[in-house]
């Protein structure tokens, strides 16, 4: 863990980002979060308002038609929106998610296939690798690729499948050599137009009711040749690699919802008496705002140092991009619980965001890989 190439700079474009989407998100989608959470709708709003202003997917390279925006942007576009609306930020999130295999490891003619439709907002993109009996241990799943002349036929069914029936490009994973195991894995890109390709009803969840999680089902489904990304047998080591770039994109997700609950807590002390005294004047809920403020800025610090060391594509990304996930994650779980406190009667009613902030929170701790599997990734990087 060498910490002298660990530093970053936030560039005056960042912040000017960083205005930018606050702004949008303040005014076209804060607006809507409570009744697209209410609802459990998919935010229209949101995803027209972000494609409108080029927010969507903002690290599409140039020559895709892209804004050619660095990892560190992306965090900070997600952040900002998770701030108003976590569901929303799903929209920048899963964008990234979808395509960083693509960047990662797809030949050109794939990325010219897929990309430009992405940079445009015409198609969003979602990512499959999670089953049903093949979540943690990803390595175990079961749906399979054959090849059937110059076409790929895949089958089986993936599961928690983020904006599924939402995006039209979907990465996927899936076993196209069960003797070699983790290295008989591959990954294809699969369009929802695609013969045999179909997705099943929305997941009733805790939180996040604006994104739809849903299984999306192969059967025989039939794909041309070349949509297979990189070479057979490396589906497995693309995935991983890809959690690597996106794992520090749901920490800044976890900051942005944390920060929102802490804005909320910070306006409702400082407006709020008790006996005749400001909340904000009792030095144990003072303790409690200081507290929750000093873990939020020590999550984001490591996020943004995760995403510069991924955006400078070092080698060795595993404990600090598992590091950054976790310390974030469970940095939103307990700023968002404490928002609810410190709110009281008040926090545990819809007439106030935090109820739901805390809500959405605690996803964060369960995808792309369980914190307690990140706590064995840090562990093994540590230990080997």
């Amino acid at each position: 863990m060498n910490s002298e190439f660990d530093s970053y700079r936030l560039s005056d474009e960042h912040e000017a980002l960083r205005e930018a989407v606050r702004d949008l998100a303040t005014k076209e989608i804060a607006p809507h979060a409570a009744d697209v959470d209410e609802e459990g709708r998919y935010p229209t709003e949101a995803r027209d308002a972000l494609t409108r202003a080029g927010f969507h997917a903002v690290i599409i390279p140039e020559e895709y038609g892209g804004q050619g925006a660095d990892e560190l942007a992306g965090c900070i576009v997600i952040e900002e929106v998770a701030r108003a609306c976590a569901s929303s930020s799903l929209i920048p999130a899963v964008n990234g998610l979808g395509m960083t295999p693509i960047l990662l490891s797809a030949s050109d003619d794939v990325k010219k296939q897929v990309l430009p439709s992405i940079a445009s907002g015409e198609a969003m993109i979602s990512y499959g690798l999670s089953e049903r009996e093949a979540g943690s241990d990803a390595a175990a799943m079961k749906t399979r690729a054959r090849r059937d002349g110059d076409d790929w036929i895949i089958d089986g069914t993936k599961c928690w499948i983020t904006n599924a029936g939402e995006s039209s490009w979907y990465t996927v994973m899936a076993v196209t050599d069960p003797e070699k195991k983790a290295n008989g894995i591959s990954a294809f890109v699969v369009h929802s137009d695609d013969p045999g390709f179909s997705v099943g009803p929305k997941e009733r969840k805790l939180g996040i009711k604006g994104s739809p999680t849903r299984e999306i089902y192969f059967e025989g489904c039939r794909i041309p040749g070349d949509r297979i990304i990189g070479a057979e047998g490396t589906g497995f080591k693309t995935a991983l690699r890809t959690l690597d770039h996106t794992r520090p994109t749901i920490g800044a997700q976890a900051i942005g919802i944390a920060q929102g609950a802490l804005d909320v807590a910070i306006d409702y002390v400082k407006e709020r008496k008790q006996f005749g005294t400001r909340l904000a004047d009792f030095q144990g809920l003072q303790f409690m705002i200081a507290d929750m403020a000093m873990k939020v800025e020590a999550a984001r610090q490591l996020v943004y140092v995760a995403a510069s060391r991924a955006e400078r594509g070092e080698s060795d990304l595993g404990f600090i991009s598992s590091a950054a996930k976790t310390m974030a994650s469970d940095t939103a779980m307990a700023v968002t619980t404490d928002a609810v406190q410190l709110l009281g009667g008040a926090g545990y009613t819809r007439d106030f965001p935090v109820e739901r902030m805390m809500r959405d929170a605690k996803i964060t701790q369960i995808y792309e890989g369980t914190n307690q599997i990140q706590r064995m990734v840090m562990a093994r990087n540590l230990l080997r």
